[in-house]
């Protein structure tokens, strides 16, 4: 029997196998007859389980979608679906399927005889700890907690309030997740200058170039401590917009690249590690130069300025609550024992 010849309900069932959005639409479109059965059907439920085979939990995508500043982030929302939602599904989605393939590299960066792909379990794990941090990240990292605030019993209880929402293994899915974000942050999009002497050598052993950091100009200090740390020596303009970082020019100086030296470069990650998962993935791919992510950071508002991210500390009183050690729990995540890969699957 051939296959476009098969019974009704038999390619209903095939289409709702499908494990992704492709999947169903490549398969309703190789003949009319399938095309009509899935423009038939009741199409959204079809769509819907390919995208929580693809891009799941949904549950969680749909609780960073609809979050907004008039409800609790704790509290959890259901909606009906739509094609609106299902568009924003897979805006998320699709960052989260990214971070799948930088996880592996920075996870196993410095063990990397035992980097490997991830299963599907863990790359469900991935996008889960993705969503969740990106909605920690777009409900309490904004101007709406300020920095004078950030210590509040009420405003840490509150933020406690969604981190209560998961158990333990959960909370240290989000922690292994954010540690890789801070590796991608710290290494590629603000390197510090010890990082940037480092590569620019590796790429040029042969040039006896001395680069020139920002921190050894002799020029008057700027009016506030972020326009000391987020200071540029170029301008980005087209024509340097395709410069390599690391290759000197008449127009590009790689020392400028550098975000400082050790404890001033700590507290630049500190501040951009507000940044919510698809911003990080945004800048990776299109900030390849210091003055893009700069114009990125000020275009946020002056409240990202000198306001480190907040999850570290609301982690900590969370797990103090439950009677834990923080330390113990980042640990385990180092030794395989929890955290998104795990030793014992």
């Amino acid at each position: 029997m051939l296959f476009e010849d098969l019974a009704t309900e038999l390619v209903l069932h095939v289409l709702q196998s499908c494990t992704s959005i492709p999947d169903v639409l490549n398969l309703a479109s190789t003949c009319r007859r399938f095309h009509r059965v899935f423009a038939a059907s009741q199409r959204l439920p079809i769509l819907f389980q390919a995208t929580e085979a693809q891009y799941g939990p949904l549950q969680d995508a749909i609780q960073l979608i609809t979050h907004n500043a008039s409800q609790p982030a704790h509290l959890l929302r259901s909606v009906p679906s739509s094609l609106a939602l299902l568009k924003q599904i897979l805006e998320v989605g699709r960052v989260a399927k990214k971070w799948e393939d930088i996880y592996p590299v920075k996870k196993w960066k410095h063990n990397f005889e035992d980097r490997r792909l991830l299963t599907s379990s863990e790359r469900y794990r991935l996008r889960r700890a993705i969503y969740r941090l990106w909605l920690y990240s777009d409900a309490f990292h904004n101007r709406s907690f300020a920095r004078n605030t950030r210590m509040h019993r009420h405003v840490i209880q509150e933020r406690a309030e969604l981190l209560h929402n998961w158990n333990l293994a959960e909370l240290a899915e989000i922690e292994d997740v954010r540690e890789v974000l801070r590796e991608v942050l710290q290494n590629h999009i603000c390197p510090s200058n010890g990082t940037v002497q480092r590569k620019f050598r590796k790429r040029f052993p042969e040039t006896d170039q001395q680069l020139v950091f920002n921190i050894h100009l002799n020029y008057p200090p700027p009016l506030s401590a972020f326009q000391a740390h987020f200071h540029t020596m170029h301008q980005v303009t087209a024509a340097n917009r395709f410069v390599t970082k690391y290759q000197p020019t008449a127009y590009h100086e790689p020392g400028a690249e550098g975000w400082g030296d050790e404890i001033p470069h700590y507290y630049i990650v500190e501040d951009m590690l507000k940044l919510d998962p698809g911003q990080v993935i945004w800048l990776r791919e299109n900030a390849p130069l210091k003055g893009m992510v700069e114009a990125f950071v000020k275009g946020l508002g002056e409240w990202f300025e000198n306001n480190g991210e907040t999850f570290g500390q609301t982690l900590e009183w969370v797990i103090v609550e439950r009677g834990g050690n923080v330390e113990e729990l980042r640990e385990s995540i180092r030794e395989g024992d929890l955290g998104v890969a795990r030793d014992d699957e």
